[in-house]
């Protein structure tokens, strides 16, 4: 048997952002948005306050989002939310901007801690209803029921997941990613490509999901350089965007594998963004992890053209080919284009290695391994 768990509601499509106010009323007239100052300054609330106005509700912005989610950002907010009586939340931006929503929604209701909740702690009570607005076509955080907070005192990022994450709705708008420089359009759909192909691998796969992890794969294939290149282009965005959905909806129903297992450490103990960190480890695990997964790359391959022929292993390879032309072509920065040198990258190997076991999602891989076998891979994954 098999479960698939969904938001209640997904609008997803040019102009869907001015659906908002309609789900957002339901649970009263006063909401708190969660953002951040770039999405202020871009003006992308314009439409989402016009569409509160028109339904008289009252609304109060905290834009304090400044980084991917920590535990003193999500502090911060939630100290903000108790301020207020607030009906609803609504987020708008990337991953963290809705995963600081996320867990602002769950603290408003229940008490514990990241470690606690990340290591089984059953979340109690019903989160306080959040509406998640993506503006980045990427984590896929609007339709997962995961939240990842780091904790700043002992660097280590916590993937909590738990049914009171998922947001009531999600609105998908295009459109809202239009203004993503190149650089996170880039980084981002590699996060959701790396969704995708991990909850196709994952031992926890199951035939609906891997037809998301398809269709997702083939539309980040296609559009991703596309929007990169031409970042006015709503057909790619419009294509990206739906990517990243599908792709949150596979791998929050089947999991991230052995990328995301190792990429969480490296952006706890290296200020690495969570996208860079999932592009530098990709060629390497999949490289690991390839003995195991020939057949299903070839599916892939074959999935995106299918007219190719060959054995397995031929079309395994010629989608990994494509893979890496893909990543190049995206100009992803190295290691040490953050600061990390080869030596604090060496002496960080045992903390990050011990941590990626501790998540959980390794467990998840074809091949799960050992703590030694992880740092090798690390260090596989370092390019000068």
């Amino acid at each position: 048997m098999y479960q698939l768990t969904l938001p209640q509601k997904i609008f997803y499509g040019n102009n869907s952002i001015k659906e908002i106010s309609k789900i957002t009323s339901n649970f009263g007239l006063k909401t708190l948005i969660i953002t951040d100052k770039l999405i202020v300054s871009l003006n992308l609330l314009e439409d989402i306050l016009a569409s509160l106005n028109e339904k008289k509700m009252s609304w109060q912005i905290f834009d304090g989002v400044d980084s991917e989610p920590t535990d003193e950002i999500v502090a911060k907010a939630l100290a903000f939310c108790q301020k207020g009586n607030y009906d609803s939340i609504i987020a708008v931006g990337g991953g963290s901007c809705i995963d600081t929503a996320k867990a602002v929604s769950v603290f408003m209701k229940n008490s514990g801690s990241y470690a606690a909740f990340a290591s089984g702690k059953v979340i109690a009570k019903k989160a306080l209803p959040l509406i998640a607005v993506p503006t980045t076509a990427g984590t896929g955080s609007e339709v997962t029921d995961v939240t990842v907070i780091t904790d700043t005192q002992k660097d280590i990022k916590y993937m909590i997941k738990q049914s009171a994450f998922l947001p009531f709705a999600a609105v998908v708008d295009p459109q809202m990613s239009c203004t993503s420089p190149a650089f996170v359009t880039a980084t981002t759909g590699l996060d959701a490509l790396c969704h995708a192909l991990e909850s196709f691998i994952s031992q926890k796969a199951q035939p609906i999901t891997r037809l998301f992890s398809l269709s997702a794969i083939k539309l980040i294939m296609e559009n991703l350089l596309v929007a990169y290149n031409n970042p006015e282009n709503l057909v790619s965005r419009g294509n990206l965007a739906q990517a990243a959905m599908e792709a949150g909806i596979a791998f929050s129903n089947a999991s991230v594998t052995l990328i995301h297992g190792m990429s969480r450490p490296v952006g706890a103990v290296h200020h690495i963004p969570h996208g860079i960190s999932n592009a530098l480890l990709l060629e390497a695990v999949i490289n690991y992890t390839k003995p195991k997964i020939t057949a299903e790359l070839a599916t892939i391959a074959k999935y995106l053209n299918p007219e190719k022929k060959g054995t397995d292993e031929e079309l395994a390879e010629s989608f990994l080919q494509d893979l890496q032309e893909l990543i190049a072509r995206l100009e992803i920065p190295s290691y040490t284009s953050f600061g990390v040198s080869r030596p604090a990258f060496i002496k960080s190997l045992n903390k990050m290695a011990n941590d990626a076991i501790a998540s959980g999602s390794p467990e998840n891989n074809p091949i799960i391994p050992t703590i030694d076998e992880i740092k090798t891979i690390y260090l596989a994954s370092w390019q000068d």
